[in-house]
């Protein structure tokens, strides 16, 4: 059964643009704004920054409340306001996704033929732990070949993944080279949709390399937001292939050069208008003084002449 489209997306379709969930728009907004840093955001301030990307105050409070619930966001309550911060998962996922983003790149040049194969069995009393790991293995660059197996062009260390999700026990995981009658190409193709992957890299091509950005972003800010958010979901599903074994005329490089370019255009006008608008808290100065007042309640205070 097909799901309805909102107003929202149907808007958002008419003028071109991918319409985002609103929890892939919040890992991005604090993937750009929080990743690396000690703060947390009040929601005052990141819902004024999601209705410049049209994602009412309703969706964005649900949104929060979901990714707490779901371990990436934490509550931090002071006086009557609210602040989130990163949780150490969500941080982990997100530097997993800058490194996909900035360091590896859209096309592998560079393959030596090596694979990294996962194997696993989960019962279906279990179901949320397998989709859970599905994602994870398709985060990671992975593609199904046949039920239970999974392969990657590449060396994935796959045990701190294993070793997030509880599932160690229930993983096999192995590299090696395609063998005969086995062809990596062929292989490529039976885990990998490549022409799918193709149209991806095309439509984002398309949505982006005109004068006017897709979605009706008023400013830098929200371009940056909407751009980014885009690209990883894009990158999420596009994994990290051989060139060797890829069509001509493939489109990831392109895509990423504009998506680069695109970024570096928008960076200086976000950061401006984030310096502006976004309250923030510093959770280190805070963490400091909470464990300086601690110390002084447990040596009965610093006395006075």
């Amino acid at each position: 059964m097909t799901r309805p489209h909102s107003p929202q997306e149907s808007t958002d379709a008419a003028e071109g643009v991918a319409p985002a969930r609103p929890q892939s728009l919040m890992m991005s907004f604090f993937g750009i704004h929080v990743l690396g840093r000690d703060i947390a955001l009040s929601s005052a301030c990141v819902i004024d920054a999601f209705a410049r990307v049209r994602v009412g105050e309703d969706a964005v409070r649900s949104t929060l409340t979901r990714m707490v619930g779901r371990g990436l966001l934490e509550r931090h309550r002071r006086g009557r306001r609210m602040y989130f911060s990163l949780t150490e998962r969500a941080a982990t996922v997100l530097s997993d996704g800058q490194e996909r983003i900035w360091r590896d790149g859209a096309v592998n040049r560079e393959w030596d033929g090596t694979w990294t194969l996962v194997g696993f069995s989960l019962p279906e009393s279990r179901r949320r732990e397998r989709h859970d790991l599905r994602s994870r293995l398709v985060w990671a660059g992975f593609g199904p070949v046949q039920s239970g197996l999974w392969v990657a062009p590449r060396r994935v260390d796959v045990a701190p993944l294993a070793a997030e999700l509880g599932l160690a026990g229930h993983i096999r995981a192995f590299h090696g080279e395609a063998a005969p009658p086995t062809e990596a190409g062929s292989l490529l193709h039976a885990a990998f949709d490549v022409d799918a992957i193709a149209a991806g890299y095309r439509s984002f091509i398309e949505r982006w390399d005109g004068p006017v950005p897709p979605g009706g972003a008023a400013d830098d800010m929200a371009r940056q937001l909407l751009l980014h958010t885009d690209w990883l979901e894009l990158v999420r599903d596009a994994p990290y292939l051989p060139a060797e074994h890829l069509p001509e005329g493939w489109p990831a490089a392109r895509a990423e050069e504009l998506f680069r370019e695109l970024a570096r255009r928008y960076e200086p006008g976000a950061s401006r208008l984030a310096d502006e608008m976004l309250e923030r808290i510093d959770l280190v100065g805070e963490s400091a003084a909470g464990e300086a007042g601690t110390e002084e309640a447990a040596t009965g205070g610093s006395g006075s002449d």
